[in-house]
Order: C-alpha cells, then structure tokens, then sequence
C-alpha cells in the first residue's frame, strides 16, 4: 500500500469539490497554488470557460487529469437515443482533448430523470437495458479516440434519477458482457461514498483486477446525513474506512491518483483555499 504520508502527488480534485468558490480557470489556478498535481473537471465547468481555453489553462500548468465527468444519462425515449449519443460521443472527444485517463459515466436512471422530456416510466429494468445498450454503442467511438469509459456505480438512493446500475457486481457484469476480452478500454471508477457499504466490495475489486480500475474516488459519509446529494463529507469525517478500501484497490495494481470528490454546501460555503488545505492534510492522514 502507497504511503501518501510525506506528501500529495497522488491527490487529486475532482472539480465538483470547489464548484461554488469560482470557474474553471480559477479552480485551476487554486491547485495550481496549493501544489496539487492533477484535478477532474466537470463538463459543465469545461463549457462555460471553453474547451481550447480549459485545454490552454491545463497545459500551461502542468496539471494532469485522473478523469473527466461525465458521459452517460443514457436511458431516453426512442426519438431522443441519437441525441443521447451524440453527447456521449462529444463527451469522448473532450475527454481525449484534455488528455484524460479515462471519461467517467454516470449511466442514467429512469428516462424522464436521465432526459428531462422522456416520458415519465417505473421500468427500472428496462432502464438498465437501455444503460448497456447505449455503452455497447458508445464503445466504438471510445476506441477510436484511445479513451477508456469508467462506469461509476451510485448508491442506490440515486437509482431512479442518477444511475440504475448501483453495484460493482452490475458494473463489471456490463464490463464483462460489453469487453469480454478485457481490452482496457471499459471499466469502473470506484468511489468510496457509493460503495462503501457493499458486502461484495472486495471480492468485486478483486474481480475487477488492474485492467478494470480506471479510477478511485474519496470522500465521506456522515452520520446523519441530511441531504442525499449535497452533504457528503471530508475525508475523515465520516464512518467510512478510507484506508481498508484504498488497500483494496492498490492490491490490485491500482497507481492512480486518489480523487477528491465532494459534494457539500458546507465545504462549498468555505474559501477555496481553505478547502484545498484540508484536503490535503485529510489525503495525508486519513486517506
């Protein structure tokens, strides 16, 4: 297991972290300040500062990416699939641009949630078909661009209006049917808040082997917890045993950064360098 002790080239931000405390490019200065080597932007984030410019502000700070967030929402009614695609598609293309690792898919829930407009159904099944169906036909332009999709499976509070596939096992059994000959070019990203509770967590990790790791996501979850998108915590803060699952995952073969990715109005209401601070003395201590 990686000793993150002495420093923290292994952290990483994801952007979603620091969303409220300004754009882009002053997220990007802000790391770039605080010494952290990579970050993980947010397509909505990349859109308003522009993707040559996003491009641009990476480039001159010698920042990496540990991904980019997010492809997926695919469930849609029938007229609405070739939209769903062609975003997913670009989604890829900006993900290749910023040289990232790997474009993260939140996969979508049920149709009306995942493309506002769909009609409204309870078909969670269906849903899931159509969340396989989409990566399935997403994959050949992946390959084209060299960019490996991570799918991220959400707790399974968010079934209906984030992603109806809510476990690793869902995840790799998608991975294994889609790239069954382990290409590298389909996996999973594992983030701690979503998974954590898992009773299959790590015989699914060890399922998942190196080739399948695309990502590793950090956080924690607070007791009580009050608003079910909005109040994770910091690392540390929570019930959750970050070290068990980081060695988890580096047992595997995992090198990757250990992303930060924090959804708070606490941790938003705070100034962005104060946060970057205590997310690096939490990635040293507790991660």
């Amino acid at each position: 297991m990686r000793d993150l002790s002495a420093d923290h080239r292994l952290l990483s931000l994801n952007t979603a972290t620091v969303r409220k405390q300004g754009d882009l490019a002053a997220i990007i200065e802000a790391c770039a300040r605080a010494g952290i080597p990579a970050i993980s932007p947010w397509r909505d984030q990349v859109a308003a500062i522009g993707l040559d410019e996003a491009v641009k502000r990476v480039k001159d700070t010698g920042l990496r990416l540990s991904g980019y967030c997010r492809g997926g929402m695919f469930p849609a009614d029938p007229a609405r699939l070739s939209e769903v695609m062609d975003d997913n598609r670009r989604a890829v293309d900006e993900a290749a641009a910023l040289d990232a690792p790997c474009l993260v898919l939140v996969v979508g829930g049920l149709p009306h949630f995942s493309r506002p407009g769909s009609a409204p159904s309870r078909d969670i099944g269906a849903a899931r078909a159509m969340v396989e169906d989409g990566i399935a036909a997403l994959m050949e332009h992946a390959r084209a661009a060299g960019m490996p999709l991570a799918i991220e499976p959400l707790h399974p509070m968010y079934a209906a209006e984030r992603a109806c596939v809510n476990t690793l096992r869902q995840s790799l059994d998608i991975c294994d049917r889609v790239d069954p000959t382990r290409t590298g070019m389909l996996g999973v990203a594992v983030d701690v808040y979503h998974v954590w509770w898992d009773p299959e967590l790590a015989a699914q990790i060890a399922r998942a082997g190196r080739d399948r790791l695309l990502a590793f996501h950090v956080c924690d979850w607070l007791t009580p917890t009050k608003d079910m998108l909005n109040d994770r915590g910091m690392m540390g803060d929570g019930v959750i045993d970050l070290k068990a699952i980081r060695a988890m995952v580096e047992a595997q073969g995992f090198a990757g950064f250990c992303e930060v990715e924090i959804f708070s109005d606490h941790w938003w209401s705070k100034p962005i360098d104060e946060v970057l601070a205590t997310c690096i003395t939490r990635h040293r201590s507790v991660v």
